[in-house]
């Protein structure tokens, strides 16, 4: 489903936390996360919001390539929690304009190398994935047992993209979302594949 296109005042939102912090799934605007269908959160939820910038220069949100993610284009990943269900949303803005990017949680932080963050987190581990060879085996990658974020950008290179799963994350084992350079595969071999790293933000999931 494409993402329809944010308004005025999401942008000036997403704008302003990422001035004061650092640090299939479902689209939905960016305005006011809504909560997972029958979840209702007893606290607010898990923001991490940033400002893209090359390696070196920032450990929270990194750009590996300036043309799909520019400097000063700005990242929002807010997460809720609760009785084993997770909502995770994403929203971006000052992207690539009208381009699609896939998006997936991994289970490194960012580093200054776009592999640093590790391979995909999975709720149930794929036994036959190492460090070497991430599993492609749609038994497992896939977007139930994984956090998979898709979006298109729209005119301005806003995006948003949302997805609620039947678990919640093993302490410590999930702590980037990192953005590649289109969809998500889903056919044998290839299932969770979206592409080269684009650019990476650091979560404590």
């Amino acid at each position: 489903m494409r993402t329809p296109p944010l308004t005025a005042g999401a942008l000036a939102l997403t704008a302003l936390l990422a001035t004061g912090c650092s640090g299939g799934s479902d689209e939905g605007g960016a305005d006011s996360p809504q909560s997972p269908a029958g979840v209702q959160p007893t606290a607010s939820p898990s923001v991490t919001a940033g400002i893209f910038m090359v390696p070196g220069e920032s450990r929270a949100a990194i750009t590996y390539d300036e043309t799909a993610v520019p400097e000063g284009a700005t990242s929002d990943v807010q997460v809720r929690t609760q009785e084993g269900t997770t909502f995770v949303q994403f929203t971006g803005t000052g992207l690539e304009a009208d381009r699609d990017f896939g998006a997936h949680v991994h289970t490194r932080p960012c580093g200054e190398k776009p592999e640093d963050a590790g391979p995909h987190y999975q709720n149930e581990q794929d036994p036959a994935a190492d460090a070497e060879t991430p599993s492609t085996d749609p038994a497992y990658a896939n977007p139930e047992n994984e956090i998979w974020l898709d979006f298109t950008t729209d005119s301005a290179g806003a995006g948003t993209a949302s997805a609620t799963v039947p678990w919640e994350f093993r302490e410590g084992e999930a702590n980037s979302l990192v953005l590649h350079e289109r969809h998500t595969a889903t056919e044998h071999g290839e299932a969770g594949t979206a592409g080269d790293r684009l650019a990476c933000v650091s979560v404590a999931f």
